[in-house]
This record gives structure tokens, C-alpha cells and sequence, in this order.
């Protein structure tokens, strides 16, 4: 066994075990913790498969990003893990029945799993070769080149999700002050400073 196969193990270890603890750790703050190791884990993955870009761009992005988001919000929001856990007492017979059915589905489709004889032709076809282009240049040519509709669909995707969100969350406070920058741009120059005389020893 090569040392390139006992970190692949390695990796895979860590990251199906972190990714186990980030469902099953009772403290959130810890699951962001265990999610960061997994992004890490993931990370070195990519690096062992000769993705280097994916891999930085998996801890630049999600470690860099939105893991530390999710620990910012976690530790600011007021939640009330008393309810939570009720809730997901009494939910989970329907879990568990959900999980069940995944779970006999995926040994259905892995059981019954054949490969046809041009299946792995046909997905190198897809990608350029690696001995001739580098892999960032090869995903940039894949992403922006022949699946560039699909890409930009996705991000239209993420960006009405975005909306939504803030449209969802968005609460008008009555009794809080905002700023009108129409009212600013047109207040007239003449009435917007008044000048008083004050007299010695006497106040406004």
C-alpha cells in the first residue's frame, strides 16, 4: 500500500466520520466545527484526485466563507434547543422511516448496477485531456464553454433564492428612524443650515 492510498483512507475516514458528527453533535457550534473538518477532508481529496483549484476553491470558499457565516450565526441567534429537540422527537418515526427507504433505494440501484461497455468512453469524452490541458483551465473550458447556459441558469437559481430569502426576513419597524435619500438630494440649500445670533452670556 502507497502512501497515496493511506491518505485517500485517511481522508475518507475523516470525512465520513465528521460528516456523521455534524448530524449528530447536540451542540450546533461544534457541527460547524465538524463541518469545517470535513470541508478539509474533502479538500485533500480533490488534492489526491489532482484537483488542486477544486480544493482551494472547496477551502477558500465554503471553510473561508460559509462555514464561518454558519458559526456567526449560530452563536448570535437565540435559539431555544429545548424546542428543537422536542420537535425532533417527535419527528423522528418519520425519519427514520424516510432514512429506511433511501436507504433501501440506494441498495435496489447499487445492487442492480451494470455498466455499459462505452459508459466510461463517453465520459472522457466529455473532458479535455489532462496530459495536454491543466484541470483549471479544462473546468473553466467545461463550465463556461459547453454547459455556460446551465451555469448561468444556476446562478439566476441562487440569486432568486437570495431574494426570496431577504424578502421573507425583511421586517418594517415603525418606530425606527431610516434614512430618505430622495428627501436629502432634493432639500433646498437655502433652508438647509439657519444661522442664529447668539448673545454673550444667554443660550438657545
Amino acid at each position: 500500500m502507497t502512501v497515496a492510498d493511506l491518505a485517500f483512507y485517511a481522508f475518507a475516514i475523516v470525512t465520513v466520520a465528521a460528516g456523521l458528527m455534524v448530524t449528530v453533535s447536540r451542540n450546533p457550534v461544534h457541527s460547524v466545527l465538524w463541518l469545517i473538518l470535513t470541508f478539509f477532508s474533502s479538500a485533500g481529496l480533490f488534492v489526491l484526485l489532482g484537483a488542486e483549484f477544486v480544493a482551494m476553491l472547496l477551502v477558500i470558499v465554503y471553510v473561508g466563507a460559509v462555514a464561518v457565516l454558519f458559526l456567526f450565526v449560530v452563536m448570535m441567534l437565540d435559539v431555544d434547543f429545548a424546542e428543537l429537540k422536542g420537535e425532533m422527537a417527535r419527528t423522528m418515526p418519520l425519519a427514520l422511516l424516510i432514512g429506511l427507504v433511501l436507504i433501501m433505494q440506494f441498495g435496489l440501484a447499487f445492487g442492480a448496477w451494470h455498466q455499459a461497455d462505452g459508459a466510461l468512453g463517453l465520459r472522457q469524452a466529455v473532458t479535455p485531456d489532462m496530459t495536454e490541458v491543466h484541470n483549471t483551465k479544462a473546468l473553466g473550458l467545461l463550465i463556461y464553454d459547453q454547459y455556460f447556459l446551465l451555469f448561468q441558469v444556476s446562478g439566476l437559481i441562487l440569486l432568486v433564492a437570495m431574494i426570496g430569502a431577504i424578502a421573507l426576513t425583511l421586517r418594517h419597524r415603525t418606530n425606527v428612524k431610516r434614512q430618505n435619500v430622495l428627501h436629502q438630494m432634493w432639500r433646498d440649500p437655502a433652508k438647509t443650515m439657519e444661522l442664529k445670533d447668539v448673545k454673550p452670556g444667554q443660550g438657545l
